[in-house]
């Protein structure tokens, strides 16, 4: 008898010991290029959140392309939170039913709490001597650049170069052409934009790589300084990075208090202050302000302003037989 309790007591502590560690674990899907900043964030995050708890949690991260990551996620992947960078991917879970309806209004600043906007790095010295937009479709510039149909990262930057001719007073058959032209000078498509850099510094294709402005920090640090020159365009995009709960995970797994408290923290001060450390444009002002020499005060358009939204855009432009289909040709 003593002994079939002592098999029941061990059975029991077992299973609570499984559901204590589900509770504590939560895994953040992520896009491409954002490992560096979720590693310090997880960093703060950990004891932060022991301090306020008195609880232990891991912090685990996925990373890829910000669409083909949405996708995993509506495929069963076990996210607890979504951390991406541009809103339709959100919109295609909160349509799958994985996230709420509701996601944009459940968090500050639509459920963005920092923002980027694409520049071009270079080689070093500049060799090309690419300054602006028009660079990018002259014939011996060679331009590397994410897919827009899987990447966050490459639907920017051709909102970016569209947005351009369109905020120079040109129509959109004059935008569609320069964008034509300037994806004709990309010899191949990246699959998000850590793939984009490494085909620019490690397969060394390429003249200009447009990529988010906080890349600019990670290649210094995994690739060393002075490797590449940076070129702020004459007009960028604001580049939305929005986040939301995955309600289908935390329901199951009982994680939602936490799921909440750590995107909460990336809207405190201390995520903030990491967000500006890694080129990320933080949201709150103090903190922007005492980063201000780190963020070049170029014009910045929306997308709102120019595209309605990224959901329309997303239906004009990038959905199968959209407007990009039709002046891309796979190579």
């Amino acid at each position: 008898m003593k002994s079939a309790l002592k098999t029941l007591i061990a059975s029991l502590a077992l299973a609570a010991s499984g559901l204590t560690s589900a509770q504590q674990t939560l895994l953040n899907v992520s896009y491409d290029v954002a490992r560096e900043f979720y590693k310090d964030i997880n960093a703060a995050f950990v004891p932060a959140y022991k301090k306020a708890t008195g609880r232990d949690v891991k912090i685990d991260q996925a990373h890829g392309g910000s669409s083909a990551q949405a996708r995993a996620v509506a495929d069963g992947l076990d996210a607890d939170v979504v951390t991406f960078n541009t809103t339709t991917d959100i919109e295609f879970l909160a349509e799958k039913g994985v996230v709420a309806k509701d996601w944009a209004r459940r968090f500050p600043n639509q459920a963005a709490p920092t923002t980027s906007t694409m520049l071009f790095l270079t080689r070093n010295g500049n060799p090309k001597n690419i300054k602006d937009w028009d660079d990018l479709i002259r014939p011996d510039v060679k331009v590397v650049v994410v897919n827009p149909k899987t990447g966050g990262n490459g639907r920017y930057a051709y909102l970016a170069a569209w947005g351009y001719i369109k905020k120079k007073g040109g129509t959109d058959a004059q935008a569609a052409e320069f964008v034509a032209k300037l994806f004709k000078n990309v010899p191949v498509l990246a699959r998000g934009g850590r793939d984009a850099t490494t085909a620019f510094l490690q397969r060394n294709i390429g003249d200009a790589l447009i990529t988010f402005e906080s890349e600019v920090v990670s290649v210094d640090r995994e690739f060393g300084a002075n490797k590449v020159d940076i070129v702020y365009p004459s007009i960028s995009i604001v580049a939305e990075n929005p986040v939301a709960i995955v309600e289908r995970t935390v329901a199951k797994k009982g994680t939602g208090e936490l799921a909440k408290a750590y995107l909460d923290f990336l809207y405190s001060e201390e995520g903030q202050e990491i967000a500006a450390k890694h080129n990320i444009r933080p949201r709150n002002p103090a903190v922007l302000r005492k980063y201000a020499s780190a963020f070049k005060p170029i014009p910045l358009f929306t997308v709102q302003e120019l595209f309605g939204s990224l959901s329309e855009a997303q239906k004009v432009h990038f959905n199968d037989g959209g407007q990009f289909d039709k002046i891309y040709t796979v190579k």
